[in-house]
């Protein structure tokens, strides 16, 4: 299975993102809907503080694994931050990094941008695989 779909750069969005691969998502157990769902907020959120350019969010589940890729055309490179207890925000990445079995981003060739990616491993059954 696989399906991508186009958001505005508007705070909505990144509910919209949030429901869009929710509802892509098959018999998958709720705690693993719950990270991917977290994680997907992430992303979109910072599309949408960081850039000012529509994005796409493109999920694909395997019998093994679950794969979304968040792009837009923005200017940037993603970056880990260390922020202080104190600070608002600069978590994102971390809980992405957390939550994800693998992740990463790739820039876009010949143009501004970039795609950030995450994989959650699957047993056949549908959770978690055992080892991260």
């Amino acid at each position: 299975m696989s399906a991508s779909r186009v958001f505005a750069n508007a705070p909505a969005a990144v509910a919209g993102a949030r429901h869009f691969v929710s509802g892509e998502l098959l018999d998958i157990p709720r705690d693993v809907s719950d990270d991917i769902a977290v994680m997907v907020s992430e992303l979109a959120t910072n599309c949408v503080r960081h850039t000012d350019t529509d994005f796409s969010v493109r999920v694909e589940q395997s019998s093994t694994q679950i794969r979304v890729e968040v792009t837009d055309a923005g200017d940037g490179t993603p970056a880990i931050r260390s922020p202080a207890p104190s600070d608002l925000t600069g978590r994102g990445l971390r809980i992405v990094r957390e939550l994800a079995d693998s992740f990463g981003f790739r820039p876009a060739t010949g143009s501004p941008g970039k795609t950030v990616w995450f994989v959650v491993e699957l047993r056949a059954e549908g959770s978690r695989a055992e080892a991260r």
